[in-house]
């Protein structure tokens, strides 16, 4: 399916959720990445090669490392990038290694997140009139 403009969307359990080369959400059977499977590093890997500049993509708390560099993939092509802050993280783990990596446009809390996120919608409202 497309994705449209104010939905959230989940993998299916055990599989990864990408973006084809047609713009498509797809349920990926790749095998897992580290272990993981649904792996958000899949996801922005595939949301960088279609979406590039175009995308925003956001790093909340968890373990490990997994979408950090793809986060990094992503604000190197353009895309704004948000990865949680510290204080208001249970596990800092997958915000904190892309923090690392200089991957995070910005390191907010998430209420402050979705402030910028409003914000960005609203501006580019007001843009397209």
């Amino acid at each position: 399916m497309k994705p449209e403009p104010g939905h959230v969307y989940f993998p299916a359990e055990g599989t990864h959720l990408e973006v084809d080369t047609s713009g498509r959400l797809t349920a990926s059977s790749k095998p897992p990445v580290d272990g993981h499977r649904p792996s958000v590093t899949t996801t922005f890997d595939s949301v960088a090669r279609y979406y590039g500049d175009a995308a925003l993509a956001v790093l909340l708390t968890g373990m490990g490392r997994d979408g950090a560099e793809e986060l990094r993939l992503l604000k190197e092509k353009g895309a704004v990038t948000f990865a949680q802050d510290k204080d208001s993280s249970v596990v800092h783990g997958m915000p904190g290694e892309a923090i690392k990596l200089d991957a995070a446009t910005f390191i907010l809390a998430p209420d402050k997140i979705a402030a910028v996120l409003t914000d960005l919608a609203n501006n580019k409202k007001e843009s397209q009139r």
